[in-house]
């Protein structure tokens, strides 16, 4: 009964704007779900659900989740935002400056985000080579990775 009752939560909170536990427990007795506060209080904990701001500014129930609203991890973006100085391209390929002995660790960062423009990535010491299928992928994965590292 709970692993059921843990994914209408899930659909739930993905489906609606779900505010406060008391919504959450309407909204399971509406789904034949007979809980308790105290019930969806645990099933919050347990499931990590977190408050996001929502496009109408209000806080709502979420799934815990490590990635922001690029789809990429507060993590990695970290990475690429202390290490990247500097992106630009030439016809398919992206030049990507960062501080000294930071490149191979933005280059795995980069590479685990496969990016569908992306060929491959070459890394020195402080500098990144990325090659794209074309020069039009090269100036939108060129946008993309400025916008990360800033």
């Amino acid at each position: 009964m709970r692993n059921e009752r843990h994914a209408a939560i899930l659909t739930l909170i993905k489906e609606k704007s779900i505010e406060t536990q008391q919504d959450l427990t309407a909204h399971l007795g509406t789904l034949g779900f007979d809980v308790t506060q105290a019930t969806v209080s645990r099933d919050i904990k347990e499931l990590r659900l977190v408050k996001k701001l929502n496009n109408e500014g209000r806080y709502v129930y979420a799934p815990h989740s490590e990635e922001n609203s690029t789809g990429v991890s507060d993590k990695m973006a970290l990475i690429l935002h202390k290490s990247i100085i500097g992106v630009d391209y030439a016809l398919n390929t992206i030049v990507i400056k960062t501080l000294a002995g930071m490149a191979q660790g933005a280059a795995s960062v980069l590479d685990a985000m496969q990016f569908s423009e992306c060929l491959g990535t070459i890394a020195g010491d402080d500098t990144i080579f990325i090659v794209t299928r074309s020069e039009d992928a090269a100036q939108k994965l060129c946008k993309k990775l400025r916008s990360l590292g800033s």
